[in-house]
């Protein structure tokens, strides 16, 4: 009997490289030819890939604008339907109840002293005036209305220059009533006025028909509405003008002044911060 020799199955660590590659292929060819590798998978490079906390931030802040946008437009529709309440409430109250203002009107002045004494030595000048003021108030309002005034501070004017000063008391003027203040003395004693004032009042006393005067009256008066409703002090003034014929009087009697073209009005006075309107 013949014996046969099988070669081992491992090569030996010696043999060399074609060996190896020979045992290799006969293997090979003994069973089904082995599939080529898989091709590696193509990786796409993307500059920038947001991750989920970005994207997060970007919705909040998107949420953010959409509910400020959402609440300046309700508080605006909110302000506007408030205005429109208002001025619709006022111009019904206007209709309903037809409110005036206050007037006043000049019913006497005159003249019992009004001087002006110059010492060119001294270069000093005096003025001294005497005035006996007679005033009306009136409440137009034939109803609901009701006026409280502060004291008056009245003042006396010839163009720039003041040339009196006095004051009326406190008052309450009720509906369609008339309130009179008879012999309101208005005087001024002055001294060392300056140049300007002093020429001033040198041309305006050689006139023959007297020096205009102006009269000027501050206070703070508050309506009552019925009797619940109530306003706020505000401030009015008092300018009542075209006051003629204002001159020194002769001898002892004083010099009645003209009055046919004085008025008066009342306007608001408004003070913000600082400055009065």
């Amino acid at each position: 009997m013949t014996d046969r020799v099988y070669p081992s199955a491992k090569p030996s660590a010696a043999a060399p490289n074609g060996g190896a590659a020979a045992v290799s292929s006969s293997v090979a060819t003994k069973g089904t030819a082995a599939p080529p590798p898989p091709p590696g998978k193509t990786q796409l490079y993307r500059p920038y890939r947001p991750n989920s906390a970005s994207q997060h931030r970007r919705r909040y802040r998107r949420r953010c604008r959409c509910t400020a946008c959402c609440c300046c437009f309700w508080t605006i529709l909110a302000l506007l339907i408030l205005l429109l309440l208002t001025a619709t409430a006022g111009v019904a109250f206007y209709i309903l109840y037809r409110p005036h203002r206050p007037e006043f009107s000049i019913m006497a002045l005159r003249t019992k002293a009004l001087n002006l004494t110059i010492d060119p030595s001294a270069a000093s000048s005096h003025l001294s005036t005497s005035f006996n003021l007679t005033l009306s108030s009136w409440n137009p309002n034939s109803h609901y209305f009701t006026f409280f005034y502060d004291p008056f501070d009245v003042t006396f004017l010839s163009g720039v220059v003041p040339v009196g000063n006095s004051s009326l008391p406190a008052f309450v003027s009720g509906p369609k009533n008339q309130t009179v203040f008879k012999s309101v003395i208005v005087s001024a004693s002055s001294s060392d006025l300056d140049t300007d004032s002093v020429k001033s009042l040198r041309s305006d006393l050689r006139r023959a028909r007297g020096i205009p005067l102006i009269i000027h009256m501050d206070t703070k008066m508050k309506v009552k509405a019925g009797g619940k409703l109530q306003s706020k002090k505000v401030g009015i003034r008092v300018v009542c003008n075209g006051i003629k014929g204002v001159v020194a009087p002769k001898g002892k009697s004083p010099a009645v002044a003209a009055l046919d073209s004085s008025q008066c009005k009342v306007d608001l006075r408004i003070k913000i911060w600082k400055f009065t309107f």
